[in-house]
């Protein structure tokens, strides 16, 4: 199963996002999709498929965070 886990868009240049995925930082191809800093977004194998409603975003890391804190996932 492939997990989307929401990153938080940093900054925009051109057709690329750099992106802070849970404190790590990627670039992704933002050529999809129109996104601003602040937004939250899903990508994946580096291509950016979709913007996320903030709270949708907030809720799924939190759901995350807990569900590694109770050693469900590693």
């Amino acid at each position: 199963m492939c997990l989307g886990i929401p990153a938080r868009v940093v900054k925009v240049e051109g057709n690329r996002a750099l992106l802070d995925l849970r404190g790590k930082e990627m670039m992704a191809d933002a050529s999809m999709v129109t996104v601003s800093p602040g937004e939250y977004v899903v990508s994946y194998a580096g291509l950016i498929i979709q913007v996320l409603p903030p709270e949708e975003a907030q809720e799924t890391l939190r759901l995350l965070e807990q569900a590694e804190h109770d050693g469900l996932v590693a």
